[in-house]
């Protein structure tokens, strides 16, 4: 089941809010469980199994963890967390890198766990006595296939402190609704032109550079409208995250953009890689050593190909040059130069993502400089460039604040009539969605395969 799907939409969704908020405050987390584990368990029930053991293994290792910890057996925490995170990696390993067969929302639920261990280990939060509340910490539906990574101390303060309003089940609607049209209106129409541009045997220079912009923008809409929706669901339910993209496209640099771009997952391996190998308190070349083994990292976790290490090493290098060589020269460079520098790397680097292969890649960078010998511009570039301007002007411009900016000062500071309008428009969206829902295929988010 998917937030974009029909069933979610007229089905699990109003009846798991309308029992959520209608059941007394101590059947809330049993309700959200249960509904958590069938949100998860619809498209393939043994995947369940899974996520249950990982739950029971880590809520029994923690335990012991604390254990020792407050026996003062430094030894022992330290054996007992390196063999729980052993094991959690193991199985990650294995699904991802050995089987082939990825159990969905696996990426994201061991980092989850591996965020217990580690906030447990560290004392940054005592080990969770209460079975139900941890399963509901790994489970929770929003966040449980794709994100975003949310550590534990923070799940466990709003636990402990869980609070609604009806302000809260309104901006949490808004928020998902943003999110659902990014995903169903922007991405998978920008899906349906670059499926079109690589269904092309061979293709023009200009083409295949249309092909790169097309996924560039539909991977941002995709992933950036679920965070969104797994935000506002949250936020539903009085849960508050903090949000997992930040116009990512509008970054004057590599590291810029990677603080903008997926936050909960680079949060993630600052918190628990790079400052715990002594992040940039040591020396230059320590640094570098950190940073660089960041992005190995990254690389392998978004996947087994040769051409996510490509990937992670690509941008590694950028992040590298900007501090270590470049430092503050780039000042110097007009801000708009630096964005659209920036953009262009990145839009390159995302080939490699797409990319069956590292071979897969190197052909379409190839086809990119024209080396089909095609040409940089021929009938069927100008067919897809005219067919897809309207859209292409549209997401570039859903990738600034614009948009929204304008849409929230008209919307809630000048109010009346601008209000009224602002809920039409809502509506209608929303109706053009179900009516793309209804007549399209299904259409998978991008990062259910990471």
């Amino acid at each position: 089941m998917t937030f974009s799907s029909l069933l979610f939409l007229f089905l699990f969704m109003p009846v798991f809010l309308l029992l959520y908020h209608l059941v007394p405050g101590r059947v809330k987390m049993p309700v959200l469980l249960v509904l958590s584990f069938v949100f998860y368990a619809w498209g393939s029930p043994r995947n369940l199994i899974l996520l249950v053991l990982s739950i029971l293994f880590n809520y029994a290792a923690g335990l012991q963890i604390d254990a020792f910890i407050q026996m003062g057996r430094e030894s022992m925490v330290r054996i007992s967390t390196i063999l729980t995170v052993a094991v959690d990696l193991a199985v990650l390993c294995f699904f991802k890198y050995v089987t082939g067969t990825l159990p969905i929302g696996i990426s994201f639920y061991t980092f989850s766990v591996l965020s217990y261990i580690f906030d447990v280990y560290r004392e940054n939060a005592r080990a969770e006595t209460s079975p139900l509340y941890m399963a509901v910490y790994v489970a929770f539906f929003p966040k449980v296939i794709s994100g975003p990574i949310v550590r534990f101390c923070d799940f466990q303060e709003q636990l402990d402190n869980l609070r609604f309003s009806r302000s809260d089940l309104l901006v949490g609607l808004n928020m998902f609704l943003q999110g659902l049209f990014k995903k169903i209106l922007i991405a998978d129409t920008l899906g349906k032109a670059f499926g079109n541009v690589t269904s092309l045997s061979t293709m023009a220079g200009g083409t295949a550079w249309l092909g790169m912009i097309f996924y560039s923008l539909q991977l941002y809409f995709d992933f950036s409208g679920y965070s969104d929706m797994a935000i506002g669901l949250s936020r539903m339910m009085g849960f508050r995250f903090d949000k997992n993209f930040n116009y990512p496209y509008l970054s004057a640099n590599i590291s810029e953009f990677w603080r903008r771009w997926h936050i909960s997952l680079g949060a993630w391996f600052r918190n628990y890689v790079y400052i715990p190998m002594g992040g940039n308190r040591c020396s230059s070349l320590m640094q570098a050593r950190n940073l660089l083994t960041v992005w190995v990292l990254t690389g392998i976790w978004h996947g087994s190909t040769l051409n996510f290490l490509v990937w992670g090493l690509y941008h590694g290098f950028f992040v590298l040059l900007e501090k270590f060589v470049i430092k503050d020269r780039l000042e110097a460079v007009p801000v708009i130069v630096r964005i659209l520098i920036t953009d262009f790397l990145a839009f390159i680097g995302w080939v490699f993502f797409f990319s069956p292969s590292l071979g897969g890649a190197i052909h379409y960078l190839g086809q990119m400089v024209c080396m089909d010998g095609i040409g940089f511009w021929n009938q069927t570039t100008s067919f897809i460039l005219k067919e897809n301007l309207l859209l292409l002007i549209a997401a570039v411009l859903l990738c600034t604040p614009f948009v929204k900016n304008m849409h929230d000062h008209l919307a809630f500071r000048r109010g009346g009539v601008f209000r009224a309008v602002s809920v039409g428009i809502y509506v209608l969206l929303f109706f053009l969605c179900v009516a793309e829902l209804v007549s399209a295929t299904y259409t998978s988010f991008l990062y259910f395969k990471f």
